[in-house]
């Protein structure tokens, strides 16, 4: 949604929108159909370089430490921002006497006319929020229109967001299956969201022991691991099943095999997508797939410049990887959210 052209920012200092406040700002309802509109309508004046990455001093025996830093800004006046993600990895803080998460992240927002700080927005939740949503808003334009089997592949930190925002793009989901490869996390995992569930609630939450088996029931499957091999195999998708890449981010990490992408229409957020996503590349750099062969972005679905399923039976596929331009817009309706409370 094109926001109104803000003044100069002298009556509003800058601000630190916590964790808590984010999830008020940035639910599901609100941001999956913020992106509908903004993605489409500033995609052109929207600037985001590719990511950069320091690689920091670590302890000789442990795995790097890293500092990225995603910088993203707009000239359109509608939307008068910049914004800076920054991210630190630090694999080793989980065997800290009193361990941390590993990764830490910060949003700063700016006044793109003047430059002046206007907000500093947790990153991590910030990033969780908006994968999350990007996700849905691709299946709501994606997948069949009244799914009920919903599978998630992961039971990090950003799963029960994949869950929330799916439910909200699909209301009609009714079974949803957790797997991953400790099984335990799944299972902690379905216990917390059984314990939130209101008890009028008709949603059940399993664990998919059998994976190849629940990867042929569900209409939905969203993967959100680091894994470096193969999870889903292509020929279990069942007709008009719709696949959620969100985990792989780099040319290593892959999550679903060439069949998957042979069998599916295939959609990115970006077209970076293509350069940094393992499963794209892989195919791409064996003549699997072609650049061509990508039906388009997220934008130009949105925009209604790419058909999205063409037939109940059709496999699609979303890829994201996230660029600035999704902090940029989050961070923009939280910041105009906060302000006129």
């Amino acid at each position: 949604m094109a926001s109104p052209v803000l003044p100069l920012p002298s009556s509003h200092p800058c601000i630190h929108l916590d964790s808590p406040t984010l999830h008020t700002l940035l639910s599901p309802h609100l941001l999956i159909p913020h992106f509908l509109t903004s993605l489409p309508a500033f995609s052109v004046s929207i600037h985001s370089p590719p990511r950069l990455s320091y690689t920091l001093p670590s302890p000789s025996s442990s795995p790097s430490n890293a500092l990225l830093l995603m910088p993203c800004w707009s000239t359109d006046p509608g939307l008068p921002y910049l914004s800076v993600k920054t991210v630190t990895v630090f694999p080793s803080n989980s065997s800290l006497i009193h361990p941390l998460p590993g990764i830490h992240a910060t949003v700063s927002l700016f006044h793109s006319l003047t430059g002046s700080p206007l907000a500093s927005l947790d990153g991590t939740s910030l990033t969780f929020l908006r994968t999350s949503a990007i996700s849905a808003l691709a299946s709501s334009l994606l997948s069949l229109p009244s799914p009920q089997i919903l599978l998630i592949i992961g039971s990090g930190g950003l799963s029960p967001y994949l869950i929330s925002a799916h439910r909200t793009a699909r209301p009609s989901i009714n079974h949803i299956f957790i797997w991953n490869r400790t099984a335990s996390k799944a299972l902690d995992l379905i216990h917390e969201l059984r314990k939130k569930e209101p008890e009028s609630s008709t949603v059940t939450f399993d664990y998919a022991e059998k994976l190849d088996e629940v990867i042929g029931l569900a209409d939905i499957v969203s993967c959100a691991t680091s894994s470096s091999s193969p999870i889903v195999k292509g020929r279990l998708l069942k007709p008009g099943a719709h696949l959620d890449l969100v985990g792989a981010f780099t040319p290593t990490m892959k999550e679903c095999d060439d069949d998957a992408l042979l069998r599916g229409r295939v959609f990115v957020d970006f077209e970076v997508a293509m350069d940094e996503a393992g499963e794209l590349v892989g195919a791409l750099e064996r003549g699997v797939l072609r650049r061509e062969d990508i039906v388009g972005t997220l934008t130009e679905l949105a925009g209604g410049k790419k058909e999205g399923r063409k037939g109940d039976n059709e496999v699609t596929v979303f890829k994201s990887v996230g660029t600035g331009v999704v902090d940029l817009l989050a961070a923009q309706l939280a910041y105009e959210s906060y302000i006129k409370q």
